[in-house]
């Protein structure tokens, strides 16, 4: 990866633990830690030692009410083959990555659309629990390009993703629902990889194409809702010479934005489709502004593409586009995290 989050990945083992232990264990004292470990042989309901990530979840003691605890899972390096559910009665819950890098936790599925049922029920990770966070970690659907396999599935309101790797082909991340913000992480697949009806900022990460298609896909069906996808300060790279989109409609208002980001000569002319709707040009919500690289300029792009103003790139900041009725700081919410 090459790209801000080389700098995050070079922390040392030692550099590492010890901002976990300032971060976490010193940030409220009515926060449970819980280690999860291949090397833990039991797993009891009360106690803060397990071997799987579910077994912890299902049964790892909660923060006394209304103390504003959280829960950290502290997981071991090694690869976790289990599907994982954080319900909307765990809030709060904070997955953490032990090892030196994102590779050095990998949380793994292989379940496609057809095997499981439908897209939505594929995920390897599956989130309903208000202010989730993951840092560190790995997280991945290996099926195969050709049918839908989510990796992580986010349906959690002030949620962050922090230092991870999320991979997949078709459908790897459904940003559902809730703000999210995704910061100093790596997203690889190719056909609609990005998908959902989130308020999502990604910032500082690589956006990986692994193969001809479409990077977002978001379906706000309303004009009047507020959400949408914005890519801010990151990077789009390609894995080989096919033709990359930025954006298209799952949902008939759609909206998207590629702010000062780098964007490489895989990203076709256009950049943008309608998907074959020409009634939804006059719907959607797509611009541009500050992006550099050989996919940046705009001469090819549909009339219906915006060319922000720097005013309106501006209210696109995770400080302003997340901020909220209750006033959330995803920035400030991530630099407290390991």
């Amino acid at each position: 990866m090459k790209h801000a989050l080389q700098v995050a990945t070079v922390l040392s083992a030692l550099a590492f633990a010890t901002i976990c232990a300032a971060q976490t264990a010193g940030a409220n004292p009515a926060d449970v830690h819980v280690r999860v470990s291949a090397a833990v042989k039991t797993g009891l309901d009360g106690t803060t030692e397990f071997p799987t990530i579910q077994m912890a979840l299902d049964h790892h003691p909660f923060p006394k009410a209304g103390s504003g605890g959280r829960v950290f899972l502290e997981i071991a390096p090694g690869t976790y083959p289990e599907r994982v559910v954080v319900t909307q009665n765990h809030p709060g819950t904070v997955l953490v990555g032990m090892g030196k890098r994102p590779e050095d936790v990998v949380i793994t599925g292989h379940l496609t659309a057809a095997a499981a049922g439908g897209t939505f029920v594929s995920q390897t990770v599956e989130v309903n629990g208000t202010d989730f966070a993951a840092v560190n970690l790995t997280i991945e659907n290996t099926a195969g390009p050709g049918q839908p396999a989510v990796a992580l599935a986010m349906r959690s309101d002030r949620a962050i993703v922090k230092h991870c790797r999320i991979l997949g082909n078709q459908h790897t991340l459904f940003a559902d629902w809730g703000r999210q913000y995704y910061v100093d992480s790596y997203i690889s697949g190719n056909i609609h990889f990005i998908f959902g009806n989130a308020t999502a900022v990604f910032e500082r990460d690589q956006i990986h194409s692994t193969g001809a298609g479409v990077i977002a896909s978001h379906s706000r069906t309303s004009a009047e809702q507020t959400t949408g996808f914005v890519f801010l300060h990151s990077r789009v790279t390609a894995g080989g010479n096919w033709a990359v989109g930025l954006g298209d409609p799952w949902r008939a208002f759609s909206r998207t934005f590629f702010v000062q980001t780098e964007l490489p000569a895989a990203v076709s002319a256009e950049g943008w489709s309608d998907r074959g709707l020409a009634a939804t040009q006059k719907t959607v919500d797509y611009g541009e502004f500050g992006n550099t690289g050989p996919g940046a300029a705009l001469s090819g792009r549909p009339t219906w593409v915006r060319r922000l103003s720097t005013d309106e790139a501006r209210q696109l900041s995770p400080h302003i586009f997340l901020r909220g009725a209750d006033g959330w700081d995803p920035v400030a919410e991530a630099a407290r995290l390991p």
